[in-house]
């Protein structure tokens, strides 16, 4: 389906069964994009983009791009909770047997599933290589224990992706599995964050039982699933959340009221479209059957500084407001605010991406 055709029955879908994301609790935001993937799967929107043999209808990767830009631009879904699908789902697609994702994937596109990504740990989080959940072989499957942190969603997810080490000490000596959450020895307990939100957990795994077929990949070629994984995080879902930052720069211009509001919000466009215009030739890339490498970073830099400057210059033009109003948008405004406090840090710190930059794609020499 042309790109053209398929965004304007996607407006047109929205138009006629659209509703707003309730901005609400996690529960409420959750139940409702639930109630909208199912209406979208039905309707065969949401199967656009992704394999035949896994329940979608084919065509390129910018066709859920394009899915999830008109509805967050919208306001229909949020795009945090959104895009996990689209983070987990293609490295699932890659790595896990054919028969198991064939069964579970349309579950995942229906809202039927939820997954989760565990990765972070309290000793490990952009160096995943020093890792301590250890997954130890026993009959015919795996046993995992250890501890992951600010494991998002994880106490409503029905599977999660871990991470878990299998070999040496390093990256090298690490395995992907998929975990269902219910498995005797799991716990997940939410954290309530400075957002009023208890999005993250920390997650625990004791004597855990793995079925050997959950295995994703290799053994010991996990790294090879988390670098998948990551480039996910800068393709389709980078899109739809700068289309989620556009509509929110858009809700501010009733506030511009002076040289200096309008400055700000005039950087906070720039940086926005700059990143658009960087990601335009990732999300052909990837249409294309590209993988993502290390330029990719450039996409992450960009992303996180565009989110800081939108949500700092509600910060400025709210004043007042946005520390004060409990109405349902006043709330919201504060919650987005919060949570961008940590945009240089998930998905890899910008330290690191700027590293990454340095070190791969200027071939700079290495710090003493």
């Amino acid at each position: 389906m042309r790109l053209t055709e398929f965004r304007g029955g996607v407006r047109s879908w929205i138009d006629a069964h659209g509703a707003r994301d309730p901005n609400g609790t996690v529960e409420a935001q959750l139940d409702h994009q639930r109630h909208v993937q199912r209406l979208l799967f039905d309707a065969g929107w949401m199967r656009w983009g992704w394999p035949e043999r896994v329940g979608g209808l084919g065509g390129s990767s910018a066709l859920r791009a394009v899915l999830g830009e008109e509805l967050t631009s919208r306001g229909v879904v949020h795009t945090t909770s959104w895009s996990m699908h689209e983070v987990l789902g293609p490295a699932v697609i890659e790595f896990g047997r054919p028969d198991l994702v064939a069964e579970i994937f349309p579950r995942l596109l229906r809202g039927d599933e939820f997954w989760c990504q565990g990765f972070s740990e309290p000793d490990a989080g952009s160096d995943l290589g020093s890792l301590r959940t250890t997954a130890m072989p026993r009959g015919d499957g795996w046993v995992i224990n250890g501890e992951k942190l600010w494991t998002s969603w994880a106490h409503h997810a029905t599977r999660c992706v871990v991470l878990a080490r299998t070999g040496a000490k390093g990256s090298r000596g690490i395995s992907a599995f998929l975990v269902d959450m219910d498995t005797p020895g799991i716990a997940a307990s939410p954290l309530r964050t400075m957002a009023n939100v208890d999005e993250f957990c920390s997650t625990s795994f004791v004597d855990v039982a793995v079925p050997e077929h959950r295995l994703l990949g290799a053994v010991d070629g996990g790294w090879a699933v988390a670098k998948f994984i990551l480039s996910c995080e800068r393709g389709p879902i980078f899109w739809q959340r700068a289309a989620w930052l556009g509509h929110h720069l858009e809700k501010l211009l009733d506030s511009v009221h002076d040289a200096r509001s309008e400055a700000l919000l005039g950087d906070a466009y720039q940086l926005l479209w700059a990143f658009r215009a960087r990601s335009l030739g990732t999300q052909a890339r990837l249409a294309g059957g590209e993988r993502l490498g290390p330029e990719a970073s450039i996409d992450k830099i960009l992303i996180a500084a565009a989110e800081l400057a939108v949500l700092d210059a509600a910060r400025e033009l709210l004043a007042g407001a946005i520390e004060t109003d409990d109405s349902p948008d006043g709330a919201a405004w504060r919650r987005e605010w919060a949570y961008s406090r940590a945009a240089t840090i998930y998905g890899g710190t910008s330290e690191i991406q700027k590293d990454i930059v340095s070190l791969r794609l200027l071939d700079l020499p290495r710090g003493e």
